[in-house]
């Protein structure tokens, strides 16, 4: 709470004194952004040397997705400007062991740092050099070194201590220094797949596949695109079925004819006929000027029907003619009209268990479709929620002419984790909804989110991690050491007592787990 001092927080009911103080450590927690957490790494940059005795300080950290080491901050060079090796440089044998090395004697072996002294004209004496352990199990992430201490005698364990001391303190900033590289490394790698199609509606929409469901589905659109087919999509509300007919007729020879989107659903049943063929004047009252059908305007180009298992039984057989003969007549005419176009048909419903039950014609569903695909719920593609609610934010931030910075690494721990009834439209929605809720240059936090969010459990099978319906007489603190013991247990014989493995399950760092085992003393 800003302004509030301690004295006030004394004289509270020790339970409001504990909320206010989780309160204002949460708000403390938030305020730092990923500049704050470079300008402190610069900082000891700057002043390890001189705690060290010595002349420089580099940092390097492990590039997600490339596995290449490389330097961000360092005593007079530029970010990435050195790139060591994981074999033949001390940083590699660091990083790749996790252990600390002292190395007095640099002049006269042959290395990494000998290259390097060879192309910049600096000669490297010694060196200490200390990796950076991640805070939330995930293994080294970097490595700390320092150059040419003062003196003959080199560094000495004293030195190395201190080292390994302040790669803890930076543990946390190097991490969230590579996760925000990493988000902005996949979002530049989809604007630039993005480009590399060309396609004229990608500009206006939005398609993300990092999910190997998705990929499939991509693989499919390639193969069959360029061939006559016609094609059934299939999936729930919001997974994105128009989006993929507009990419196969984006990706068809049929892509600079029309492309002709139709809802069944959306019709009213005596509209659907005249909608379709179209209308003379005079066909009934009120036709008072001629009418193209829809049929008609996708002519050469690509007709596509969302919603086909509402197509009333009765339209079905003119419907059928059309895709066999190709032909048809305006309401009010006897002329054949010939149609040429492809068909792209979609649904949330089971056509199959429709034509069963009798609510579809066999025959219309036979000649409808020589393909299908399965678009999954957005639940079923995880790999693709951060990478579309990233793309979201862009777009949005530009249409809203806003500069909201990012989103907090819970509310993306809550996307992930979050059924999406409404699929990739729910998406879009709840990003668009919490943009307009943030300020300029803030990054959104979990409160901001909307009430269906914040009341979904946390967790990958979205079910209730226990229940405290049986709690009893118990204290608070006995209910949530129960709980916490209860959880850990579970965790830990899923993972097989792994406890990296059992932390990732419980949202923790490995070492507060660790922690929490020895603290409720169970078995390890």
């Amino acid at each position: 709470m800003a302004g509030l001092n301690s004295n006030i927080i004394g004289s509270l009911d020790p339970r409001k004194r504990l909320g206010l103080l989780r309160q204002r450590l949460t708000q403390v927690m938030h305020a730092w952004r990923v500049e704050d957490y470079r300008a402190f790494v610069q900082l000891f940059v700057k002043i390890l040397p001189k705690m060290l005795d010595a002349e420089r300080c580099t940092i390097f950290i492990i590039e997600m997705g490339t596995e290449r080491i490389c330097s961000i901050y360092g005593t007079g060079i530029h970010e990435k400007e050195i790139e060591p090796p994981k074999d033949g440089s001390v940083v590699g044998s660091v990083i790749s062991s996790g252990e600390s090395v002292i190395a007095n004697d640099l002049v006269r072996q042959k290395g990494f740092h000998a290259q390097v002294d060879e192309e910049t004209g600096f000669v490297t004496r010694n060196m200490v050099c200390a990796p950076i352990k991640s805070l939330t199990g995930h293994g080294v992430t970097g490595a700390i070194q320092v150059l040419n201490k003062e003196g003959e005698a080199g560094f000495a364990r004293p030195d190395l201590e201190m080292l390994e001391e302040v790669a803890d303190y930076l543990s946390i900033s190097i991490e969230s220094i590579i996760l925000n590289q990493e988000i902005l490394r996949i979002s530049q790698q989809v604007n630039r797949e993005v480009e590399k199609l060309d396609f004229s509606f990608f500009r206006k929409n939005l398609l993300i596949a990092e999910s190997p469901s998705m990929r499939d589905i991509l693989a499919q659109v390639k193969e069959i695109s360029a061939l006559p087919v016609n094609v059934l999509l299939q999936g729930e509300n919001g997974t994105g079925k128009e989006l993929i007919a507009r990419l196969i007729h984006e990706m068809s020879p049929r892509k600079s004819r029309p492309f002709v989107a139709v809802n069944c659903a959306a019709i009213p049943h005596g509209l659907m006929e005249s909608e379709f063929f179209g209308y003379e004047k005079g066909a009934f009252t009120g036709a008072d000027q001629v009418k193209q059908g829809r049929f008609e305007e996708a002519d050469g180009g690509t007709f596509f029907l969302d919603e086909i298992a509402d197509m009333p039984l009765d339209i079905q057989p003119k419907f059928l003619r059309v895709l066999q003969e190709g032909e048809g007549s305006r309401l009010g005419s006897n002329r054949l009209l010939h149609y040429d176009f492809r068909m792209i048909s979609a649904t949330n419903k089971d056509l199959m268990a429709a034509k069963e039950h009798g609510g579809f014609r066999e025959d219309l569903y036979f000649r409808l479709f020589s393909v299908e695909i399965e678009l999954p719920p957005l639940r079923k593609r995880i790999e693709d929620i951060v990478p579309l609610a990233v793309a979201f934010l862009a777009e949005i931030n530009k249409r809203f002419k806003k500069r909201v910075a990012g989103f907090s690494p819970e509310v993306l721990r809550v996307f992930e984790s979050y059924p999406w009834p409404g699929n990739i439209r729910q998406l879009r929605r709840e990003v668009e909804r919490l943009v307009v809720l943030t300020g300029n240059n803030e990054v959104i936090e979990l409160e901001k989110c909307s009430k269906e969010l914040l009341a979904a459990p946390v967790g990958g099978d979205h079910a209730e991690p226990a229940s405290i319906s049986g709690l009893g007489e118990q204290t608070l603190p006995e209910a949530v050491r129960a709980l916490e013991s209860s959880l850990i247990v579970n965790a830990l014989k899923k993972t097989g007592g792994n406890k990296s493995r059992a932390s990732e399950l419980l949202r923790i760092s490995r070492q507060g787990l660790i922690k929490k085992i020895k603290r409720y003393q169970l078995a390890d």
